[in-house]
């Protein structure tokens, strides 16, 4: 971001506000798509005519706002899988001792083969 137009940092970072409006007035149930509207415009509006004077605090805040999603994304992918894994009954690190299993048992396939080499 440092080596963008400030413009274009203006767009993103708009992006940015709209995305956590969006997220934050759905899980408040306020959300409506005039609401939405105008709240886009006066953000674009406002970053466009200060975006040289901004350049500095949109880099900022675009690269918090980039840190913040991708972690909350981590979080939510790593929960869906965690989700997932119980739901299908898999025990990833094979805790529970079980007698029908897809896993290969390597005791037995250690008595069963010849280490004769040739």
């Amino acid at each position: 971001m440092e080596v963008s137009s400030p413009r274009f940092k203006a767009l993103a970072v708009t992006a940015g506000f709209s995305f956590w409006f969006f997220l934050i007035t759905v899980s408040t149930n306020l959300f409506s798509l005039e609401l939405f509207a105008i709240f886009l415009g006066i953000t674009i509006t406002l970053t466009q005519i200060f975006s040289v004077k901004l350049s500095k605090a949109l880099d900022i805040f675009a690269i918090f706002n980039t840190k913040l999603f991708l972690g909350i994304l981590f979080v939510f992918v790593i929960s869906i899988y965690g989700i997932f894994f119980k739901i299908l009954q898999i025990d990833v690190l094979r805790l529970k001792k079980q007698e029908s299993t897809y896993w290969l048992d390597l005791d037995k396939i250690k008595h069963s083969t010849d280490m004769t080499q040739y």
